[in-house]
């Protein structure tokens, strides 16, 4: 059996991950393919404890190698349980947010640099997405889209915090071209799941799907 494709959507908050992450399932089920979708951090029972644990707004006093440390749990259970296997099966797993989230978050938001990348080298056991769709949005933005009342810890954090992480996605986009899709996600929702699609079909033709 073909091994599926790994598809990760990365970005600031606010950028619209869900709604295109909706938008790709579609696209699959159209074309009669298997899909599951997952986030993180969580997608597992143990990962989405461990969810809590990350976003609980009365977690202030967490410390960054301590954040740093649960993501990586929190992927190493998720690879394991469920993006592992799935791709074993053929399926297309679509997930909001991966190891490059941590590297912008921890790496570069919370200045902890190429130790977010070492330690989730071995959460993530070898398994690398196939694609990845950046999703650049100013954070200024994207913050203006979620309300005050239902901002995470991480959500509340100050815009500093949110611009180093942008400037960590643009990195890793562009240290990655080969893997990392950048798609303007200032424009109209249809706009941006038209760009993905084409950059979709393209992939799928490639490898013969």
């Amino acid at each position: 059996m073909k091994r599926g494709i790994f598809i990760t959507l990365e970005g600031p908050d606010g950028a619209g991950k869900t709604t295109q992450m909706e938008n790709l399932r579609r696209y699959f089920i159209d074309r009669n393919k298997q899909v599951m979708l997952t986030r993180e951090p969580g997608g597992t029972p143990i990962s989405e404890k461990l969810r809590e644990i990350l976003l609980d707004k009365a977690n202030s006093e967490m410390a960054d190698t301590t954040e740093m440390m649960i993501y990586a749990a929190a992927r190493a259970q998720h690879v394991a349980e469920k993006i592992a296997p799935a791709l074993e099966r053929g399926e297309m797993v679509i997930c909001d947010r991966f190891m490059d989230s941590s590297v912008a978050y921890q790496g570069y938001g919370r200045n902890l640099g190429d130790a977010v990348r070492v330690v989730n080298s071995y959460a993530v056991s070898g398994i690398e997405p196939d694609v990845t769709f950046f999703l650049d949005l100013d954070p200024a933005v994207g913050r203006a889209r979620i309300g005050k009342d239902v901002q995470d810890r991480l959500e509340q954090e100050k815009m500093e915090f949110h611009y180093r992480v942008y400037e960590g996605y643009r990195a890793i986009w562009k240290a990655n071209p080969e893997r990392v899709i950048r798609i303007d996600a200032a424009r109209e929702e249809a706009e941006v799941r038209a760009d993905i699609f084409t950059h979709m079909d393209a992939i799928c033709r490639e490898r013969g799907l």
